[in-house]
């Protein structure tokens, strides 16, 4: 037990230091500096936002479009950046393997960690300041807003651990991820209720993980002003299954890969 904890510690101490280096290697320390991994996806999904209401009103199907968008917006951000910089991470990383106590995973794990409280805390921080001028409801259910977070975050720090170790066996992938990435918008739910949908189309989009952390987050804002479908094992299985063929591919990556 002692020298699990000691190897505990050690692993928090080697995250911290990693994400210390990340972003101040990112930001640096002049202006907001790491608050910027805030701003950035407040800024992305509050124009969104914006321009969706300008578009097509206030409201759609009773539910203010505003804070809809932002709601599926974020989360969009969070997988695109994410997976984005999951790309060729090895490679910019490479040389910090000479310290026995960081690995691969490391270099994965906090690049994602990063994005995933900057995209949670951007959420919180808009959510606060436009409920307060009316325009962002007071949540249903936080259990379920955590419950559809949490898978959402799953969903993409799997995807995080197939890509990057990929993107050293392949260039040609780093070329098809900003396509991938676009992919997303119509399968992931950010711009849509499942309940809008035909019942076939419903059976189709409910195969796409993150439709139902989706709608999970939805219903904790929204409640009992729509009806959520959701495949809670889906998302579970599949990202399991996706974080075992990451971890794959990280092992033989890393016999390959040439420190330097």
């Amino acid at each position: 037990m002692a020298g699990l904890t000691k190897g505990w510690r050690i692993q928090v101490r080697v995250i911290i230091a990693l994400m210390i280096r990340e972003l101040t290697t990112r930001f640096g320390r002049e202006n907001i500096g790491f608050l910027w991994v805030m701003v950035e996806p407040l800024l992305f999904a509050g124009l969104v936002a914006v321009v969706w209401a300008a578009m097509r009103g206030s409201e759609t199907h009773g539910i203010s479009i505003i804070s809809f968008v932002i709601t599926g917006y974020i989360p969009l951000t969070l997988f695109r950046s994410a997976v984005s910089r999951s790309v060729k991470v090895f490679e910019v990383n490479g040389s910090l393997l000479y310290h026995r106590q960081i690995k691969l995973i490391d270099f994965i794990f906090v690049r994602f960690l990063i994005e995933m409280i900057g995209s949670l805390f951007a959420l919180m921080f808009i959510g606060a300041a436009l409920y307060v001028v009316g325009i962002f409801p007071l949540p249903y259910s936080f259990g379920h807003m955590l419950l559809g977070w949490f898978l959402y975050s799953l969903f993409t720090f799997s995807m995080c651990l197939v890509i990057a170790p990929l993107s050293e066996v392949s260039d040609i992938l780093e070329k098809f991820i900003p396509v991938v990435t676009y992919l997303m918008i119509p399968l992931s739910g950010t711009f849509f209720l499942v309940q809008w949908l035909t019942p076939s189309m419903r059976e189709f989009i409910l195969w796409s993980p993150p439709v139902t952390a989706m709608e999970l987050l939805r219903f904790g804002l929204y409640g009992h002003s729509m009806r959520p479908y959701y495949d809670i094992s889906l998302v579970v299985i599949f990202s399991l299954i996706m974080t075992v063929i990451g971890l794959a591919l990280c092992r033989k990556v890393r016999r390959t890969l040439v420190v330097g």
